[in-house]
This record gives structure tokens, sequence and C-alpha cells, in this order.
């Protein structure tokens, strides 16, 4: 027995060198994030533990220690049957990437007769013992509460701590706490969706009204809010894990349908307004079928949903009051319009038992989506674009299993891309007020040059995850340690050659007959507009799962990633940039003898932090993130656990700034001033031109104006010691079970640093950001346009309280419901939402002002209960208060640093910012041979709230600061839906 511990003691203590060893190796790595489950606990010593998924006849094996300790990992989420010998059979459901603890005691009640008898009767075991702060949104959740999008991650906001919004224009977004949607993470089957190019966090999630996954061939997942494992990366906010369904030894299948229109809706508020409907129309459809191809071994599921959409959307004003001194041309365009939205899935997935020990899997998930775009506040119908977006991944897995070890090899490959483009050629009005720092109203017309865009990525990965459990020393340990590969070509395409955009001065004189400026795209002979990088990500972690006692566990693990970006690493200024930065200065009140850079570094910018060689940029080697946390079972039931813990998180720079160094040198956008406007005077040059009416006859017209230089090209730079978005995350919490309900209270302070923006770089001779009230727009690079310099700065400081209550519903009581309430106290030094910071010097002279992220009170309830005749009613309750209004206020004051404006954060007066209560009743008919056909009615947003999106603003004047500066408009756009009725069919076989 004591050579045996010692043993264990020995392997132990390999494992944790060996692993650490490979950290410090190399690297060559990043991790995997399972959505497999593990279940662990104590039996008879040396007892055989039997773990057989009942509906797919899979085995798992695994002998007691010697103190009777047992752990499985590496099992699919599900029902299964566990056995320790004579008198221990029991059946419990296991839930997404959860480790739950199960003591097989003899006498327990062996389930018996069918799957159906089985399944009903197996206790759901909840993962309690983990710093985690996590809730698992299960399957009859995702089937029975009332839902606008399918969309499968719209229930994570039964979550708190996590929103999921339907905009204005339908689409959607995850947002975790009060960080931007890019920093969240959805893992399927353990392979992370990340968009490393555009914003959304997953990819194929930038504006678009599509799901990520089709939700039929979603099983439940897991959200975890923050203090996740070491296993999560490319993450610093929210955290989704998602298990998908696989066949299962019985063949069924599912057909769903799903409808509703134009009569079947209240009207918004602009239509309201109008006095008319804007045609519209939601069709939802799909099929899924599995089952065997060799009975308990090979297993099939394949599944395919269908979206066709036409969202009634509210063309409004970008600032208020100028309406009427639009041209009644342009001033017809504002009211009621619509956004067509196409989107196919597909997912297949095959699963093959080589053995007890063995499993092989492979899958593939197809996205196709064409939409219109870009209609809505200041834009104009005329000016949207279309907009496709595919994508595609194909993931292949291997595990083995052994008595106290298991290995976990996966492949993949993706190939993801977005690709709007303007849908009309010419010439673009944007109209826009000159009394309110030129602020749009609308933008008309032909889209802008930058609405063409082609981003994508592209690759294969390997990672391999080696867990070994039930190591003896001081307690047990389960240690998880894995590496990671990518190799994935970015690409990046910013604008097209066409569509000149002119802009015209609106004040209550009325419209100028002429625009007072034109811009415009301006190839640079030579240079490649479209970027293209093939990025390596590595990454390696350990975690340890040490339950020390029955009573505390720690769970303690380190991660350390590592990204390669080669067009960024290995960038080359431009020989003509570097020479214009060291020009002297044409100011003509600049001193003798000055450089433009000495007056650059007068006003903090060195040239030399964003001038790069190509081989003085080093990627960054310092992202260590632990992951530390506890959690202590007062009584050793589960009862009453205390948890807590820190953890750090890093994510990454997007590829769609990190490129902007290279298509804005090949193909920037010029500006050229006409100086016919006495308002707005300028000396004549290149840039500033009399007004001649052949520059609406042809894009050529106004870069002849440049041919001989490149005067007017702005130009982009990136600092050369850039960073990665990280945020450091605490929290302490208890999880309480009371009677049947499972509680949680927790507070979390998450601090997140480094975020990335473009600042002016412009500076006077002085050094000076600011003089009479103005900006240095004027004097950009010589030869060139604006310097635009791209560094780290946004950071957020947020502290939560996040209260959650769940009755699981069960067939025995009828019922289930689930609470969840966040109270939210953030604030940031940028819009985050925002990557353009102009307004300030540097985004380190934005003050911190409250966040426009997040409600700070928000309540979701659902309910499900069974009704009489086969009915089934659930509702969803969803009450936040108003979102703050980020903006820059400008009121007739100057301050300190000689601005007229400044950072503001204002709230409309409302008590409630969304109000909505959503209900569904269903009607399930059961037919021969096991088949059933359920008519389903929905009424979301029954009471018909209008959650306004659109505000109106008035931050003051005469130097005065209006103290209720926000109200909502009235007539503007609405986030979700007016009351709407919608009627579903599901046959099941």
């Amino acid at each position: 027995m004591k050579k045996r511990a010692n043993s264990r003691k020995m392997l132990y203590r390999s494992v944790l060198a060996t692993a650490i060893a490979a950290a410090l190796a190399g690297p060559t790595v990043t991790w995997a994030q399972t959505a497999d489950a593990a279940l662990r606990g104590k039996a008879t010593a040396g007892a055989d533990i039997t773990a057989r998924n009942v509906a797919t006849g899979v085995t798992r094996r695994t002998k007691a220690g010697a103190d009777g300790t047992y752990e499985l990992v590496g099992l699919a989420p599900g029902t299964y049957k566990v056995d320790a010998g004579i008198g221990t059979e029991t059946a419990v459901t296991l839930t997404v990437a959860s480790t739950a603890t199960l003591d097989l005691v003899a006498g327990a009640a062996a389930p018996t007769g069918s799957l159906e008898d089985i399944t009903v009767k197996a206790a759901r075991l909840v993962e309690v013992k983990t710093s985690e702060i996590a809730n698992t949104v299960s399957l009859q959740q995702i089937e029975t509460i009332p839902q606008l999008t399918r969309n499968f991650l719209e229930f994570a906001d039964t979550v708190p701590g996590v929103v999921f919004s339907v905009d204005s224009s339908g689409n959607t977004s995850l947002r975790g706490g009060a960080m931007n949607n890019s920093s969240v993470n959805v893992y399927i089957d353990g392979v992370g969706q990340k968009n490393y190019v555009k914003e959304g966090g997953v990819s194929g999630q930038f504006f678009s009204q599509g799901n990520p996954f089709p939700q039929l061939s979603v099983g439940e997942y897991k959200v975890i809010t923050s203090n996740y494992k070491a296993e999560y990366d490319q993450v610093s906010s929210a955290a989704v894990i998602a298990q998908t369904k696989s066949g299962t030894n019985e063949f069924h299948g599912e057909v769903f349908g799903l409808y509703t229109k134009d009569s079947m809706r209240a009207e918004t508020p602009s239509e309201l307004a109008a006095g008319k409907k804007t045609p519209s129309n939601d069709k939802e459809y799909g099929v899924a079928f599995g089952g065997p191809i060799i009975q308990d071994h090979l297993h099939f599921f394949v599944n395919y949903e269908a979206k066709r959409y036409t969202t009634p959307v509210t063309v409004t004003p970008g600032v208020t009051g100028l309406n009427a001194f639009l041209p009644a041309d342009v001033a017809a365009q504002f009211g009621p319009g619509s956004l067509p939205f196409t989107e196919n899935l597909y997912f297949g997935k095959l699963d093959w038992e080589l053995s007890d020990y063995d499993r092989i899997d492979l899958s593939l998930k197809l996205r196709k989506e064409d939409q219109i775009q870009n209609i809505g506040v200041a834009q104009a119908a005329s000016s949207s674009i279309d907009t496709k977006n595919n994508d595609e991944r194909w993931d292949l897995r291997w595990q083995h299993s052994a008595d106290r070890w298991f290995n976990e090899v996966l492949l993949t490959y993706q190939d993801s891309y977005n690709q709007p483009s303007a849908r009309s050629l010419g010439n673009g009005a944007v109209y826009t007020a000159q009394l309110q720092n030129d602020q749009t109203i609308v933008d008309t017309g032909p889209a802008s040059p930058g609405a063409t865009q082609n981003k994508g990525q592209r690759g294969p990965g390997i990672q391999d995850d080696l867990t070994f459990s039930n190591l003896n020393w001081m307690g047990v340990h389960t240690v998880k340690m894995g590496v990671k590969f990518q190799q994935v070509t970015l690409t990046a395409q910013d604008s097209e050659n066409n569509n000149p955009q002119f802009y015209y001065d609106v004040t209550p004189a009325g419209t100028a007959p002429n625009p007072y400026k034109a811009q415009f795209a301006n190839p640079v002979p030579g240079l490649n507009p479209v970027a293209r990088s093939k990025g390596q990500q590595f990454g390696v972690y350990i975690q340890d799962d040490w339950a020390q006692n029955d009573k505390l566990t720690w769970n303690l693990g380190v991660r350390w990633d590592y990204e390669k970006t080669p067009s960024y690493l290995n960038y080359k200024t431009p020989a003509n940039v570097i020479a214009a930065l060291n020009a002297p200065n044409p100011d003509p009140s600049a001193p003798a003898g000055q450089t433009y850079a000495q007056a650059l570094a007068l006003g903090g910018v060195n040239v030399n932090d964003y001038i790069s060689t190509g081989n003085n940029r080093k990627a960054n080697l310092g992202e260590i993130q632990p992951r530390l946390g506890f959690s202590f079972d007062f009584n050793a039931d589960q009862r009453h656990v205390l948890f807590g813990g820190y953890g750090r998180s890093y994510d990454r720079d997007l590829y769609d700034y990190l490129e902007l160094e290279q298509t804005k040198a090949a193909l920037p956008t010029s500006t050229v001033f006409f100086n016919n406007v006495p308002e707005r005077p300028c000396t004549p040059s290149p840039t500033c031109v009399p007004w001649d009416p052949k520059y609406l006859n042809g894009i050529q017209n106004l870069q002849a104006l440049l041919t001989t230089s490149n005067t007017g090209n702005e130009v982009d730079l990136i600092n050369n010691n850039l960073k990665a978005p990280y945020s450091d995350q605490f929290s302490v919490g208890i999880h309480n079970r009371v009677a049947d309900w499972n509680t949680t209270a927790t507070v979390a302070r998450i601090l997140s640093h480094d975020g990335f923006a473009f600042t002016l770089g412009n500076r006077y001779p002085s050094g000076a950001f600011w003089m009479n009230g103005g900006q240095p727009w004027g004097n950009g690079v010589p030869g060139f346009g604006a310097l635009i310099i791209g560094n780290n700065g946004i950071e957020t400081k947020t502290t939560e309280i996040l209260l959650s209550a769940e009755k699981p519903y069960t067939e025995a009581s009828g019922w289930g419901a689930t609470i969840a309430y966040t109270f939210t106290d953030a604030v940031q030094n940028r819009d985050i939402n925002e990557h353009y910071s102009f307004d300030e010097e540097t985004i380190h002279q934005y003050p911190f002002i409250t966040s426009n992220a997040v409600s700070k009170h928000r309540l979701v309830a659902t309910g499900t209960l069974k009704g009489p005749w086969g009915t089934l009613f659930a509702g969803k309750l969803t009450l936040a208060t108003p979102i703050p209004v980020d903006g820059i206020a400008c009121y007739g004051a100057t301050f300190p640093n000689g601005s007229g404006c400044i950072p503001k954060s204002g709230i409309a007066p409302e008590t409630f910012g969304f109000r909505s209560f959503d209900m569904q009743v269903t009607k399930s008919f059961d037919l021969p041979a096991g088949q059933s056909i359920s008519l389903r009615v929905d009424v979301l947003n029954l009471f018909n709230y209008y959650n306004y999106s659109d505000s109106i603003v008035n931050w003051g004047g005469g130097g005065v600061a209006n103290p209720n500066p926000v109200r909502y408009n009235p007539t503007g756009n609405i986030t979700g839906v007016t009351r709407t009725l919608r009627a579903s069919v599901n046959y099941k076989f």
C-alpha cells in the first residue's frame, strides 16, 4: 500500500515537472477547451467503475484507488448508468464542461425500464465545487423558453453578467460584463470559434442577423462569465462551451417550421408616425436526423436550418432639428425601411466508438449568409451595402482513455470570410451639421469606398490535451495539460476604388448648394491594397484541480499564449513616409529648422515608436496567465459552497486594426476641400481648390488633383511595442442548494487593460494639440495627409453583483424556473465600441465615465409549466434600466486642455430602458410508432413595450452643461421587436 502511494506521488511530481518544463521550453502551444464532463467521487477501494451512456451505449471504465476515490474524465454530457458493484447502480445526467461528484454507495436503487424511464429518473448533477462563475443552459430551456432569433446563444442572458441583444437592424450580439463583444469566445465541442479579423467575438457574428450554429445541433451549453480555468484561451469576458448532439442507438429525427409577418406584429414607432407598415416576414425551417450505423459503435447526426428574414428598420437623422433644411429628395429618405436576410446552416457528425477506450468523431459546419445592411441612424437605404458572410469548419477528434489518464487529439480547419460591397456605383452625398462639429445628419447615395471590403481567416490547427486523474498527494489531483498550434491566413481589404463622397453643410439657413469637401479612394501605384498574413498562434497550459479533502478544492492553473502576425511584425514603413516625418515642418509658424518629427516630439509623439524597419517589432512573450481559485464545501454535502478566485486572461488585437498600415498606404482615403464656402476658408493648395462641377463626373477628376504627390493621403502607423488586451478577474461567492433550488450569489471585480485605439498624431509646431479650440487637422505629415497612430490604452473598471436561482424542470414536479439579476457599476475611458479616438490628444487623456456597455440593473426570469391536455407553457421576463449614452459634449465651454468639447455620459430618465415579457404555449400530439407533432405559438413582447434604441442628445449650450442631456427618440428605432405573434410546428419521429 505504501509503495503504491509513493509511486503515485512520484508520478504526480514527474507529471508536474514535465508540464512545467514544457511550458518553459517552447512557444509551440496553446490549449483546448473541452465540452466533455467528468465524474468523481468515492466507492469501495479497488472497485471497478463503469459508466454507460444509455443513449449511445458508449462505456467508460476506471478503478477506484486504495482510498476509494475514483474519477472518469472525457465523458460526453448525457445520461449514464454508473456501476461500482452490486447495489451501487444508479443513473445520473452529466452536464456540459462540468466535474460532478457522485459517491457510489451500496443499496442505491438501480434504474430499470426503457431509455425514457432512465432519462427521467436520472439525477441531474450540478457542479458546485469550482471557482468559476458559471451556469448551464439545459436542452429543456433551449426547447421551451420563448425566443426571438433561434440563435442558441440567446439563452445565455439567463446567466447573470451576460447580455444577448438584438439591435434595431436585427443583428445579434453577446456581451460579457461591461466589455465589448469582441472579448467573448464560443467553444463548440471544444473548438474556439474566435473571429481573428473582425469584431463580434465569434466568426461570422459581426453585424449579422444569423446564427453561429444550428440550434437543433446543440445539446446544452455552459456560460462562464469570469475566472475560467487555464484551458480556455482567446477570451477576456464571457466564455460559452457548447456540446453538439450525436446520433444514438435509435433512429430519430425532427422537422420544424416557423413563420411570422407584418400582419402578425404591432407597428414600430416610425410606422405609427408614418401611418403605414413596412412589409416584413420571418421564415425559419429545418430538419435534423440521426441514428446508428453500427449499434453501440458508429453513429451519425445531420442537421440543416434556414432563415429568410425581412426586418423592418427606420432611417432617422444622426442630428435632429435640421430635417426641414434638407433638400426635399433627401428628407424623403427618412422613415421606414427593411433589411432582407438569408442564411443556410449545415452540420454533420460521425461518432465512432472503436472500443471502451477509443473514440473518433468527425464533424463539419457550413454557414452561408447574404444580407442588406447599413440602413438606420444617419444611413439612408440608398447608401446600403450587400454582405456575403460564410463560415466553414472541419473538426477531427481522437479520444483515448485509460485507467488513470485520458488524451484527446484534435485536428481543425476553418475558412471564414465577410465580404460587404456597395449596392450601387456613383457619387455619395453626406449631409452634416456645420454648427454641431460636422456630425452626420444623413448619408445618402452609393456607399463609400470603405463599404466594399474582404475580411477572412483560413487555415489548419492541431491541439492535444492530456489529463491524469486520481493522483494522490496531500489529497486527490486531476492534472490537465495541453498544447495547441494554429496557422491561420488572415486577409483584409478595406476599400475599393469607387464611389467618391461629397459633403454638404446644413444650417438653419438651408443646405449649401455645393459641397465643402470630397473624400475618395486614391490608389498608390505598386502597392497592394489587400493585406495577407500567415499568422501563427501557440500556447501551453497546465491545470490542477486539487481536492485537498472532501470540503476544500483548489483550482490552480497557468497558461501562456504567443502569437505571430507577420504582416505587422515584418512591416516596413515606406521610405517616403519616413523622409516626410523627418522633413522640415511646412507650417509657416514653425521655428526655423524645425522638423515635423520635432514638432510631434514636443507633443509627446516619438516617431521612432511607430517607424518599423521590418525587424524591430517582436511578438509579445509575456502573456503568462495565472488562474487561481478555490471552493469550500462547508458540510461536505454540496449544499453550501464558498468559492472565489483570481485570473488573468489575454485576448488578441484584431487583424482589422493591424493591417491598416498596409491597406491605408496602398489605397488611402484622400480629402479635398473646396474654398468657395466663406465659412470654411482654406489656403489654395492641391487639397484646397475651387469647386468645379466636373468633380461630380468621375472619380478620376478628383484623383487628378493629387496625381503628382501623396498630398492628402492618410498615414496610419502602429506602435512597435503593441500588446494584447487582457482582463484581471477577482471574485468571491457562495453556492447554496435549498430544497429543489440551486442559488448563487457572487461579487466580481473585472479590470480590463490595453484595448486598442487609433488617435490623431498631428501636432501644431509648438507641440500643442489644441489651439483656439481647434485640433491640428491641417498639420498632417508633410506631403501627405493626417497622421493616425495606433496604441494600447482603452480600459474598463467593473464591479458586479451576480445573483441567480434555478429550480430545474422535472416531469414529476411539472415546472421549472430561473432568475438572474445583475448589478453593474462600470466606468471606461473610451466607448468600448469605438477604436477611433480623435477627440483627445491621447487615449490616456480620456476621462473615465460611466460605461455605455450595459445597464446598471438587469433582471431575467424564466418559467416553464406543464399544462393540461398535453400543453406546455413557458415565459421570459426581461427588465433593464437604460443604457447610458457616451458622447463628446460640446456646449460652448472651453476646457483646461483647450478643447471646446469633453467626453461625457448621459442617461435617459426612464425607469426602464428595456422591458419585455415573452410567452409561448405548445400543444403536443402523440402519434403511432413513437412519433409526435407539436404546435406552438409564441407571443414576443406581449405588452408591446417600445424599447427605444435611438437617443436625442442635447449636451447644453452657452457654456452651461445640460443636467439631463439624453432622451429617447420616440419615433426612432427600437431594440428587439414590437408585440409579435409567431407560429411554429415541430414533428419528431
